[in-house]
């Protein structure tokens, strides 16, 4: 059968939000568009996928059959091109590392700088990601190795705990907390918070929001439905809520903004910024990098300038 991966996408984005309309612009298709690569699916498997009514469609019994397969033949698909990327850059000496917030050149030097100078010849890139959304092992697979505040943990996804830091307040200068100099959790978990996108990892996105000290979501909430940091600085600048963050991000967050001010937070849990990467990455730098920031952390890796082999930098984009 000569059926394409993108009619198969298209069928499985049609399917789950149950109406043409609307798959299309989820696709950014024209809705014609659409429902003729559906048709054309339907005809080359000989069987009908989807019965059209008023209200949208539905599968047929066939579709409920084929949805599955359809899913898994999609995400072979997607496992074959990014393992095939990873292995290119491993086969050029080169890896990437996601991050969420500040680039890790500055939110941690002493790894990033340091690991430079101990592998002048590779290649390191760093790539901006969205908050966590989904499984842990979809929102990584597209960088070799992630460096922020961990998201949720599950099998195939290893974490190494880089650095514990104090949390912070990132508030608006005209909040009528912002004129001190420390705060108390409980000096903040009643007000109003910076909300995120109800697909953001609850756990992950409930941190930022000290739902871990409440036992809950906070009962004041703003309207923003962040999802990405761009979208968080943006929530930040409006200076309508506050939110919390390791105290290298919200310093960070102070110098970008004007009007907003970080206020550490003497009795909240610490955040623990760490590296995570997938069971299955074949690329060597990877346990190069973690080796290397466990050493650091056992206090047995010098990470001053210099004491590494000489040679030029790594190309860091």
């Amino acid at each position: 059968m000569a059926f394409k991966r993108g009619q198969l996408q298209y069928f499985v984005t049609v399917a789950e939000d149950g109406q043409m309309t609307r798959a299309a612009k989820r696709l950014n298709l024209a809705q014609p568009a659409l429902s003729r690569a559906i048709a054309q699916l339907e005809s080359e498997l000989g069987i009908q996928l989807l019965d059209r009514h008023a209200r949208g469609v539905t599968l047929t019994p066939a579709g409920e059959t084929f949805l599955p397969k359809a899913r898994a033949a999609l995400a072979a698909y997607a496992d074959v091109s990014l393992t095939a990327r990873s292995l290119a850059r491993a086969g050029r000496g080169a890896i990437e590392v996601g991050f969420i917030g500040p680039p890790p050149s500055l939110s941690a030097p002493e790894l990033f700088d340091a690991f430079a100078r101990l592998r002048p010849e590779a290649s390191v890139s760093f790539r901006e990601l969205p908050f966590p959304r989904g499984s842990t092992t979809s929102w990584i697979e597209e960088v070799d190795v992630a460096f922020c505040v961990a998201p949720a943990t599950e099998p195939g996804i290893r974490v190494h705990p880089f650095r514990a830091e104090r949390r912070a307040v990132v508030a608006p200068e005209s909040h009528p907390l912002a004129t001190r100099k420390q705060l108390a959790v409980a000096d903040v978990l009643d007000e109003t918070f910076i909300s995120y996108d109800p697909t953001v990892q609850p756990l992950w996105a409930g941190f930022h929001s000290l739902d871990d000290h409440r036992g809950g979501p906070p009962a004041h909430l703003s309207d923003h439905r962040v999802m990405s940091p761009p979208e968080m600085l943006a929530a930040m600048a409006s200076r309508m809520a506050i939110t919390t963050t390791a105290a290298s991000d919200a310093a960070i967050a102070e110098q970008a903004l004007r009007g907003v001010v970080a206020i550490p937070l003497s009795d909240a849990a610490p955040a623990m910024l760490s590296l995570m990467w997938r069971d299955d990455s074949r690329n060597p730098l990877v346990g190069e990098l973690t080796a290397f920031a466990r050493a650091l952390a056992d206090g047995t890796a010098d990470a001053r300038p210099g004491a590494h082999r000489a040679g030029s930098r790594p190309r860091v984009l």
